[in-house]
């Protein structure tokens, strides 16, 4: 082993001492999800997290391969303010693409290099309990209107039972964001919003969401522009400012969420980079942004 290696190890070891026997919540998503060796290296990371004590559990997306599926079978994709609109045929697919097919794909690869994992929606054990979203306002033309965006739903209560009994038999639970409401009916979530909820539900040491950018930047098109370190009590000037566009938003929003209850620290990092999850978690430097309270 070379001096390098064993002072790679030598740095990780305090970080592993302390969070042994804690959860981290970990948002698949973008390229993590897309790349093949991306993906590879991801389900990697989280089976390592396992194997040292740790007890990792896997929320993912899947917009773009829902968007795929819809365009194939003919039915353009809709969105509003970065919600999909989900009439009952969508709501079918998103099922299709989410727990047929995304989620099994990952229970599958984390079976196979040799750890336990167990795949679950929000229905499973009234994991997440949701009601349906009120009608959306959106000014278009000047003129400000109400979307009904369908069966999108927002989240009530999470009922971590499930996700602790299967932690404690050392399963890795992936969960796809699929709600339940107290009608019995499914309703499609944001993966980003699942993810900062059950952390907090959960107690989570860490929140990391993977996407496809650094973390936060002042400026999208400046890489440097990084800010590495962000309060939440940050978080609404930078709303204001129009810094966290786009699908961003929902990321710090989750951030703020897990933060304020009760998780200690939580992450928006690159899934592009090689090993990104061990990078943030067992080095001192760390990557992407870290969010914290106060």
């Amino acid at each position: 082993m070379t001096a390098t290696r064993a002072e790679v190890l030598a740095e990780a070891l305090p970080y592993i001492e302390e969070f042994q026997g804690s959860y981290v919540v970990i948002k698949y998503g973008g390229h993590a999800m897309l790349d093949e060796e991306a993906k590879e290296w991801t389900i990697k990371d989280t089976i390592l997290l396992r194997y040292v004590g740790m007890k990792p559990v896997v929320v993912h997306g899947g917009g773009p391969e829902i968007s795929k599926a819809m365009e194939k079978m003919g039915k353009k994709p809709e969105f509003v303010e970065g919600l999909r609109v989900t009439d009952e045929e969508t709501l079918e697919i998103v099922k299709m693409v989410l727990v047929g097919k995304i989620n099994t794909d990952i229970v599958s690869r984390i079976n196979a290099l040799g750890c336990r994992a167990a795949g679950l929606s929000g229905k499973d054990g009234r994991l997440i309990m949701a009601h349906k979203k009120a009608p959306q306002k959106i000014v278009a033309g000047g003129v400000t209107k109400k979307v009904d965006l369908g069966l999108v739903g927002e989240i009530e209560k999470i009922n971590p039972e499930i996700i602790e009994t299967l932690t404690s038999q050392d399963y890795i639970p992936v969960i796809a964001p699929i709600g339940l409401s107290s009608e019995g009916k499914s309703l499609n979530l944001n993966a980003d919003t699942v993810a900062g909820d059950v952390a907090a539900a959960l107690k989570a040491k860490k929140l990391i969401i993977l996407t496809d950018v650094p973390g936060v930047m002042k400026d999208l098109r400046n890489e440097k522009s990084l800010i590495r370190e962000l309060k939440i009590s940050q978080v609404n000037n930078l709303l204001k400012k129009g810094v966290l566009g786009g699908s961003m938003t929902p990321k710090i929003m989750a951030c703020e969420k897990a933060i304020k209850g009760g998780v200690e620290k939580a992450h928006v990092i690159d899934g592009r980079v090689k090993h990104a999850i061990l990078l943030e978690l067992f080095t001192d430097e760390g990557i992407g942004t870290m969010v914290y309270g106060s």
